[in-house]
């Protein structure tokens, strides 16, 4: 771009190619968010939404950008980034003040109930009038669920309406059915959909009796998706719980040891087991040790957050399921374990064992993670052990392994032994 472009010039050029930090930068130093762009002259907000681009629509959001104003064709910004059909995108730019009670709101829960009710294949074929075959790409949202996206006659639309919907009515504390919402996660049967997603989050936020009911009763269907719906409700109420500063279900969760005990399905096992980790005692130490030899991973990796201890300590049974699993032939399997490893501090000497056996473990994660337990056991064959966690692997974020343990393992035994210790290095 010429030395003579415009502030406004430069935030529409940031905008046409993604660059959030650049927009950021642009509007701290006085640009205009509402700025007019594109061969439409829309504001720069609407090209960021055309483009589902929720970085940038987001960043200008947060620099001032209006997603109330309105447009030539009646519309919002706010509005459109509804139709886009991102779930993610439409939190980005949804403002507060739509939430009050008035005219904007009750506009807002109008256009997303409408577009809940309507099919993307259908919209787009209705937009193009074509009949061609259309293009499906799954794409993640920015809490970890996907939607899917669908593309037409070069017009995209993505598949999480009804996402936004839920969450939009959980949010004005509005006490959607919980037939209705269970009728909106079929429409999409994945545990990872973003609408799927969003009706489990809407009714464990309930933290009700009702609620639990509920989802007990479905959980007796002889269909497994009922049962696996019913299951994540319940798994969703005892984790939201848990967020509260004074939990109150967490006992709650022995009601569904019978279930567990009973579920043949693999995938509702996993989420009842899941369930059960936010709990302990006997009840939960028997089903774990009764699954340590389950043909599915999903379900032996659980085994060890249902162990009870004795005085923060393994009990045999429990110690010997642990160095089983530290030894499966699963990958997944091992490093679910060892991260388990690491953050226990029982005294065990075979823990420490086989902790070195998984320092040299085919995955880097899971060596990184031996490495680290074995230096917060204060054993001093971490030392030898932290060259195999070896040069970081491409694409991986270095704040993510515990990389320091070693050092400071050694810190703390030089300052015991009165030697100096050297400051530690920059490991970039």
């Amino acid at each position: 771009m010429g030395t003579g472009a415009t502030d406004a010039d430069r935030l529409v050029a940031a905008v046409e190619h993604g660059d959030a930090e650049q927009v950021r930068e642009l509007l701290d130093a006085g640009a205009d968010p509402d700025t007019l762009g594109g061969s439409a002259g829309l504001p720069v907000l609407c090209m960021a939404i055309s483009a589902d681009d929720q970085p940038v629509a987001e960043a200008l959001v947060q620099g001032g950008a209006d997603p109330l104003r309105g447009l030539p064709d009646g519309t919002t910004p706010l509005l459109r980034a509804m139709a886009d059909g991102s779930p993610g995108l439409t939190r980005a730019v949804l403002p507060e003040v739509a939430l009050y009670p008035g005219p904007p709101r009750e506009e807002l829960l109008s256009h997303a109930r409408r577009l809940a009710a309507t099919d993307p294949e259908a919209e787009l074929r209705r937009r193009t009038g074509l009949p061609n075959p259309v293009a499906r790409t799954r794409q993640l949202d920015d809490i970890g669920c996907w939607y899917e996206r669908l593309t037409l006659g070069g017009l995209t639309l993505g598949d999480g309406h009804a996402a936004t919907l839920t969450a939009l009515e959980a949010r004005l504390r509005l006490r959607t059915p919980f037939a209705e919402l269970f009728a909106r996660a079929l429409t999409r049967p994945d545990r990872d959909h973003a609408v799927w997603t969003a009706s489990v989050l809407a009714l464990g936020a309930r933290l009700d009796d009702q609620t639990w009911a509920e989802a007990t009763r479905l959980g007796r269907e002889p269909d497994p998706l009922h049962r696996l719906f019913a299951a994540d409700v319940l798994l969703g109420t005892i984790i939201a719980d848990a967020q509260r500063p004074e939990p109150t279900l967490q006992d709650r969760a022995l009601d569904l040891l019978p279930w567990a005990e009973r579920e043949r399905d693999t995938d509702v096992l996993s989420v009842l087991l899941n369930a059960l980790t936010w709990t302990s005692g006997p009840e939960t130490d028997a089903i774990g040790l009764a699954h340590v030899t389950h043909p599915d991973p999903r379900i032996r990796g659980l085994v060890p957050d249902l162990l009870d201890r004795d005085e923060g300590v393994l009990r045999p049974e429990g110690l010997a399921a642990v160095l089983t699993l530290a030894r499966d032939p699963d990958p997944e399997v091992r490093g679910r374990t060892c991260f388990w490893l690491w953050h226990y501090r029982g005294p065990e000497p075979e823990i420490g064992d086989v902790l070195v056996e998984l320092t040299y473990d085919e995955r880097q994660r899971t060596r990184a993670e031996a490495v680290a337990a074995l230096a917060l056991r204060d054993d001093p064959r971490c030392v030898a052990a932290d060259h195999r966690i070896g040069p970081l692997e491409p694409g991986t974020d270095p704040d993510t392994l515990p990389l320091t343990a070693v050092w400071w393992y050694q810190r703390r035994h030089g300052e015991q032994k009165g030697e100096p210790v050297e400051e530690q290095k920059d490991e970039g």
